[in-house]
């Protein structure tokens, strides 16, 4: 059931600015705008056309005291006439300056007219309701105000534009059309009659299954660009480990000290490269300690490796002796048998400092070193271009549908697995019946995706993400 009720936020951010926009919307947002709003012109914007802008005044018609007038700011009003509006319905923008008493004011006035204040998403709520955009999309407006990359950005508009709903709807839309098929078949069972054709059928399900298999996959590159890659920072006390992350980040973030044992606990941060979000975390150096305190920082770095995508193991290069060099081959060995999926860097700093035969040395002994020097910031753009390895940007290049919502990833399991319950059935002979159960779970998977199903549950978890004015 769509509300009826006019409502009412402010669209911008909370807090003092140059401007902030007001947003009214419902069947009488337009008449409660016009009891509040004095046009310079002296028009009557209940009769403007829609899509226009207009410069007035707030004025409070009546005050506690009996006067009339007060006026609260020179706005400009924005109308936005339902069915062409980011709603459906009527829509008023008030664009006013950004004082928070201004827009208090303002507020509490359209309240008293009559109108209610918006909860969390309901603006973008009632779009999804008035048809203006199917669920994704509608995740995707979320998705598309917390990016903070060009390739998070990027996924976030493609779905918006409805790249990612309109594929599903399309499978969706073919495997109804043999659901149909399979159905009639059940009307005309003493027949024995078959109306859909099981080899077509074959392939449409060879076809759908594949698609699902590659949105899938498409969500472990989807999650880690849509929330940043964490990249943790490991190695022995006093190699630079906070040096690089400063290097990286081109500012001083982290303490940097010749005291062994500097970072007691873990720092994080971000940097965008080539478009794509990392999360560097320095950690406490690992080594036997008695320090109490730096032995939980040590604890906590094995705890942050867990959780990272990438592991850089810095060693100091100037220090790499050959009994030093054995023993780093074994520290890099513990790692990658404790985390064998996890892509390990090893990365030799200061190596400004190093001569020709120490450098050959070392790379000798271990495999795919990288040389940088933090200190000096050299190296550091190979550093970043070998991180920029380990994320497959192939499919995003190509502006393919990749996966970035949790939601969307499950339902997409769900679907997938009974589109291969209908095909097994499918070669296994089975008997129309029961073949349209489960295809009337894959259709209904696929329409959890896009809102053809949906339950008042749902919409709640979803748009109570939402900023409120949004």
């Amino acid at each position: 059931m769509i509300p009826q009720e006019t409502i009412v936020a402010l669209a911008t951010p909370s807090g003092a600015g140059a401007i902030a926009i007001i947003r009214l919307s419902g069947k009488d947002a337009i008449a409660i705008a016009a009891e509040v709003f004095q046009s310079v012109s002296g028009k009557d914007i209940t009769k403007q056309k829609t899509h226009t802008i207009h410069l007035g005044h707030i004025v409070d018609p009546s005050t506690s005291s009996g006067q009339v007038g007060k006026v609260y700011d020179q706005v400009l009003l924005s109308i936005f006439k339902g069915p062409n509006s980011y709603t459906g319905e009527n829509v008023i923008e008030i664009s006013c300056h950004g004082s928070t008493f201004i827009q208090q004011q303002i507020i509490q006035l359209l309240l008293r007219r009559g109108a209610k204040m918006a909860q969390a998403g309901e603006f973008t709520l009632r779009a999804f309701l008035n048809g203006k955009l199917d669920l994704s999309q509608a995740e995707a407006v979320a998705d598309l105000i917390a990016s903070d990359n060009e390739a998070s950005h990027q996924i976030a508009m493609q779905q918006m534009r409805g790249g990612f709903s309109n594929e599903i709807a399309k499978l969706r839309e073919e495997l109804l059309n043999f659901a149909s098929l399979i159905e009639l078949e059940l009307d005309f069972a003493e027949e024995d009659v078959e109306f859909a054709d099981r080899t077509q059928f074959h392939e449409l399900l060879e076809r759908i299954e594949f698609v699902l298999k590659r949105l899938i996959d498409s969500f472990a590159v989807g999650n880690v660009i849509k929330n940043g890659i964490p990249v943790a920072i490991v190695g022995e006390p006093n190699v630079g480990k906070s040096t690089l992350l400063n290097a990286l980040l081109n500012e001083e973030r982290a303490i940097v000290s010749d005291i062994a044992g500097t970072t007691r606990d873990t720092i994080e941060d971000e940097l965008v490269i080539a478009g794509i979000g990392f999360r560097f975390i320095d950690t406490a150096g690992i080594r036997e300690t008695k320090d109490v305190v730096e032995s939980i920082g040590i604890q906590k770095t094995f705890e942050k490796i867990e959780q990272a995508q990438v592991v850089l193991y810095l060693v100091d290069s100037v220090q790499c002796s050959e009994s030093s060099l054995n023993r780093l081959k074994i520290e890099i060995e513990k790692i990658k048998n404790k985390f064998p999926l996890k892509p390990l860097v090893v990365v030799a700093n200061k190596s400004d400092l190093l001569l020709a035969e120490q450098k050959n040395n070392i790379q000798a002994t271990i495999d795919h070193i990288l040389f940088l020097s933090a200190k000096q910031k050299e190296g550091i753009d190979e550093l970043k271009n070998t991180l920029l390895s380990f994320v497959n940007t192939g499919a995003l290049r190509n502006n393919e549908t990749i996966v970035t919502n949790t939601r969307h990833y499950d339902s997409l399991l769900k679907a997938l697995e009974e589109v291969q319950k209908v095909k097994w059935g499918l070669d296994s002979g089975l008997s129309s019946d029961l073949m349209a159960i489960d295809i009337r779970s894959a259709l209904h998977y696929f329409g959890e995706i896009t809102g053809e199903v949906t339950n008042d549950e749902l919409l709640g978890n979803i748009f109570a993400n939402f900023c409120i004015g949004k």
